[in-house]
């Protein structure tokens, strides 16, 4: 009993970060970008970070600029350490229907 309950508070505890998702180019993986904020040691002024993250998406459910959130585990590949958790907001890029460039339209006429 006791180790069920320190198994399910250690994966409780894992790090989990909230991102947009950048590419979706890989079969069941995705590239989630944070952006942390962060004091300059000297000057204290807040600068931005940008980190890349290489998540698993069993599904590949995610698309490009979604808001997700990924949880850490363990290693999966050479890059991948985290795994899609939920995806906290759809992007309204993804719903738009693709439309034909206008050099198509006028070759197929």
């Amino acid at each position: 009993m006791a180790e069920k309950t320190a198994k399910a508070e250690q994966a409780q505890r894992r790090n989990e970060k909230v991102g947009n998702v950048v590419s979706t180019k890989m079969n069941k993986t995705i590239v989630v970008e944070i952006e942390m904020r962060k004091a300059h040691p000297k000057y204290r002024r807040v600068m931005k970070f940008n980190k890349k993250f290489y998540a698993h998406d069993e599904q590949n459910s995610a698309r490009i600029g979604d808001v997700v959130r990924i949880r850490e585990t363990r290693p999966l590949s050479k890059l991948k350490r985290w795994t899609l958790e939920e995806i906290i907001r759809r992007s309204s890029l993804a719903t738009l229907p693709e439309e034909k460039p206008l050099a198509e339209e006028s070759a197929t006429k």
